[in-house]
């Protein structure tokens, strides 16, 4: 039992021994190679154990991706024989045992076995390593090319659009695929290929317009951009609308003022631009006003609320859609200078009403200084009957200036007539200051200076 357990850790010890001289003294550093067509490709491997004291024996194969392999190198320390088929094809590095390919083509794929026994001529004795690396030889991506079909625009919801990429030169392509600069993924509508190299989109709807671009590269090439190209899909009419800067507008119900000139305008989202038709709705009757995205409404010709509807139509997609709204005349008061039916930025009846305004202005002016200008005033109280001039219940009122002073100089009696004493002192007081008032119930006179000699006499007798 003693000695089968000191045999069992003996083995296990130069197992170990083993395992490690073979991760210190033999190293690979790379175990792919991307080879690119008519460029050389070094298989390096390091050594890391002195040649002199050691015998070591090994061989390069090739096993190509069909399965067949040929011995390429067997070598020693002091020999190499070489395949005569690849004698001018590969260089034998020593000492590190490394295999340089020159020119590498498309047969030249595949992977590359290194057996390598190494005797140390020591308590370790033989060692038996094995290394493998790929090698892929590919040609560098030439520019894509993309193709539509239908070249034509489409309609969406009826048509389907086939997108394919290619390369005159490469191998091992991968493709992408862009719109509007944007990678685009999996989904119920789209469909790759294997290689990403052709894209089906069925349906085609509204989202799929774009400008498109194809994506190519490989391991020994970087991506190549194709050719922009461009999908038009007809849609719509989508979101349509009616608008105004005109008004003011609540819902769907728009407000002007009364001989405004209003413009509409109908807008929708479609491909290509759709067709326009105004209708009015009124008395439940329907009646064809115009054609065109723009609506001129004169407001005056408007007796009271009106619908209207905007009708929008696709003549590829045949699709349509409606926009309806009411319009209602009343004064906004906003104080800002409306269109008339002439174009006049000022309505007749405003210009009516400015003239009316100013004759009766002028109407009471005139009336005011007819009624109480002192010399007419005078005039009448004077040719009135003494019993008339004698009733109580007087005012007086004392003149300021006028602009013919000496046909105002005299002797100024104001009577208060019972019943209109408001509106006479209300008249006198317009045209003078009253300084002194010493009884509301009895005469006063007033004796202005400077009266010309003849009327002063004749008043004073």
């Amino acid at each position: 039992m003693e000695a089968r357990g000191r045999t069992a850790l003996y083995v296990c010890s130069v197992l170990f021994t083993l395992t490690d001289v073979s991760s210190e003294y033999i190293h690979v550093p790379s175990s792919i190679h991307h080879g690119i067509e008519g460029t050389s490709v070094l298989l390096s491997v390091e050594t890391r154990f002195p040649l002199d004291d050691v015998e070591i024996q090994g061989t390069w194969s090739h096993t190509r991706p069909s399965g067949i392999r040929t011995t390429l190198v067997t070598f020693t320390k002091e020999t190499t024989i070489t395949d005569m088929m690849y004698r001018n094809h590969l260089l034998f590095r020593e000492p590190n045992v490394s295999l340089l390919i020159r020119k590498v083509n498309q047969d030249d794929e595949g992977d590359y076995h290194l057996k390598l026994n190494i005797d140390f001529h020591n308590k370790i004795g033989q060692v038996k390593e094995e290394r493998t690396v790929r090698v892929t030889v590919d040609v560098p991506v030439s520019t894509p090319v993309i193709e539509k079909n239908p070249s034509y625009a489409v309609v969406e919801d009826k048509a389907n659009v086939t997108w394919t990429c290619s390369v005159e030169r490469g191998t091992r392509v991968v493709f992408q695929w862009l719109r509007d600069n944007v990678a685009l993924g999996l989904s119920d509508r789209y469909h790759f290929s294997q290689d990403n190299s052709t894209l089906l989109i069925s349906p085609v709807r509204k989202e799929d317009k774009g400008i498109y671009h194809c994506l190519a590269s490989n391991a020994v090439s970087q991506r190549r951009h194709s050719m922009a190209a461009e999908l038009n899909v007809y849609y719509g009419p989508y979101n349509l609308e009616v608008n105004s800067g005109q008004g003011l507008r609540t819902g769907e119900v728009f407000t002007i003022n009364p001989g405004e000139l209003v413009f509409f305008d109908c807008q929708a989202d479609s491909n290509p631009p759709n067709s326009y038709v105004w209708i009015s709705k009124s008395r439940n009757a329907t009646q064809v006003i115009t054609e065109g995205p723009r609506l001129e409404v004169r407001s005056y010709r408007l007796a009271q609320a009106e619908e209207y509807l905007c009708r929008a139509f696709n003549n590829v997609t045949q699709k349509q859609n409606e926009a309806q709204f009411t319009l209602v005349v009343a004064s906004l008061g906003t104080g800002k200078e409306k269109h008339s039916q002439d174009g006049s930025p000022v309505t007749p009846l405003a210009a009516i009403t400015v003239c009316s305004l100013f004759v009766i202005g002028c109407m009471l002016l005139f009336f005011l200084r007819g009624t109480c200008h002192p010399k007419r005033v005078l005039m009448s109280i004077y040719n009135r009957p003494l019993t008339e001039q004698k009733r109580p219940h007087r005012s007086a009122c004392v003149l300021t200036g006028h602009e013919d002073a000496t046909e105002d100089f005299g002797i100024y009696e104001f009577v208060s007539i019972p019943g209109k004493m408001e509106s006479a002192q209300a008249s006198c007081r317009s045209l003078a200051h009253l300084e002194s008032v010493q009884d509301m119930h009895t005469t006063i006179y007033d004796v202005i200076r400077h009266v010309p000699e003849t009327p002063s006499h004749s008043l004073l007798e």
